[in-house]
């Protein structure tokens, strides 16, 4: 007897009865079949015989053969499988006075819920099995755990095709929101305003993953933008830094708000205005619904599990900041640093779809923009140690400053460039902002604030 049969008899959550009538009703009209293997698996069904007469039927079904009691007979013989499945009697026990089903839909989602529920109580007590035998380490058992977790959940995340109809009667504010683009739900402001234009800003459940090389101000500009979010817009953020202590980014951040030369405030030199300016910039940073986790060694189910707990206690949790990527680990053995990698920013993307908030992931690049001749603009390719993070993110945004390659050329001092290489949703281009070394603050330019106003 197969194991989920044994599951089965032990009382996990099945109905055979809906197993049944969807299987029955795709004997009655095979054309039922892809309607059910749009959303259940072989692996879905309670009963191995069951198991087996669906695979079969999506065999008859890939070669455009009709699905009935006789084909489904021969189908199952060609494999010596019929008799393990009940026999014809069984076959025609399946459609057999059953009446033409219409609300199908309905029986083939307690199919596939009772199978997400026996899955997740499998997964349990696998998880205990592990824990009791002790054979592995806790890490390598949390990172099944883990893993698990979050493939069941993206499981659940993922929706069917729906018609324009249900598009614009689920949208905020109906058919009129939905055509005019002054009611249109915009994403999070980052607060610099030529990068919302290219954006529409963060967006919920998207990853957007923002790198550079070392000292271009990665941590910088994700600061700005966390503090914009949670000092302007009154939104709660969770900034998570692997690398940074708590106190060094709270520094960061109130020198930038109190606009206080960073070196003048860590050896002490301020004056009476520059302590006001600090004075009024802390009393207004304590007030901002802004978490701080530094940490060492985070990973995705600390954060995961963070997260949910500041949505319990927050209204709305507008962003979440992770400073950087390449610090992270992941839980299990992976055969080399590439899979590592590429199994992180996959759970980011997971993360953000399940949490439904913006993700801003930090990454570091390889060396080949220093070693590239001439321009030294980052590419895609050259994010560090694996191809997934582009193709998990949904926007990809490099900083790029001109006078970290030519530091006796005067006239590029302060000049940044926030560069989006990819966007699922949107342009890719160039942004231009203003780099303040003295407060490690990046600042919309001058000119672009004037095109605002006018």
């Amino acid at each position: 007897m197969a194991a989920t049969d044994i599951a089965f008899e032990k009382g996990l959550p099945a109905s055979l009865e809906a197993e049944r009538f969807v299987l029955g009703s795709i004997l009655l009209d095979g054309e039922l079949y892809v309607q059910a293997a749009g959303v259940l698996e072989a692996d879905d069904f309670s009963l191995e015989s069951h198991r087996r007469i669906f695979t079969r039927m999506g065999e008859l079904q890939e070669r455009g053969e009709n699905i009935d009691r006789i084909t489904l007979a021969n189908e199952l013989m060609r494999h010596s499988q019929l008799e393990s499945c009940g026999g014809l009697s069984y076959l025609v026990s399946l459609d057999d006075g059953l009446p033409r089903i219409s609300n199908l839909d309905s029986y083939i989602r307690i199919v596939k819920d009772k199978s997400t529920l026996r899955r997740v109580i499998m997964s349990s007590q696998q998880l205990i099995n592990r824990c009791l035998i002790g054979e592995e380490s806790p890490e390598e058992i949390l990172a099944g755990a883990e893993e698990t977790l979050l493939r069941l959940s993206d499981a659940q995340i993922r929706s069917g095709l729906v018609r324009p109809r249900q598009v614009i009667e689920e949208y905020q504010g109906g058919l009129n929101a939905f055509l005019d683009p002054s009611k249109r739900i915009k994403g999070i402001s980052t607060g610099y305003t030529k990068l919302d234009e290219m954006t529409g800003g963060l967006h919920r459940g998207e990853l957007v993953i923002l790198a550079a090389r070392p000292s271009m101000g990665k941590t910088a500009l994700a600061l700005n933008i966390a503090q914009h979010v949670s000092v302007k817009l009154k939104k709660a953020v969770a900034v998570f830094s692997l690398e940074m202590s708590k106190e060094s980014l709270l520094t960061r951040m109130l020198c930038s708000l109190a606009r206080v030369d960073g070196q003048r405030f860590r050896i002490g030199y301020l004056d009476a205005e520059e302590r006001r300016r600090l004075q009024a910039a802390a009393t207004e940073l304590v007030e901002t619904p802004l978490y701080i986790d530094d940490t060492a060694g985070a990973n995705l189910m600390d954060i995961h599990a963070k997260i949910r707990r500041l949505q319990q206690s927050e209204r709305e949790v507008g962003l979440v900041v992770v400073d950087y990527l390449q610090l992270m680990s992941g839980r299990g053995r992976f055969e080399n640093r590439n899979q590592e990698i590429s199994s992180i920013s996959r759970g980011f993307k997971l993360l953000a779809k399940e949490l439904n908030v913006p993700m801003l992931v930090l990454s570091q690049l390889s060396r080949a923009p220093e070693t590239r001749q001439g321009d030294h603009r980052p590419q895609l390719s050259d994010l560090r140690e694996s191809g997934s993070i582009e193709q998990d993110a949904d926007v990809v945004a490099f900083i790029f400053r001109p006078e970290f390659y030519r530091r006796d050329d005067e006239s590029l001092r302060g000049l940044a460039e926030v560069m989006v290489a990819k966007q699922r949703n949107g342009p890719v281009g160039k942004v231009d902002l203003t780099f303040l070394h003295q407060y490690t603050k990046f600042e919309n330019r001058v000119e672009d604030l004037d095109e605002t106003s006018e």
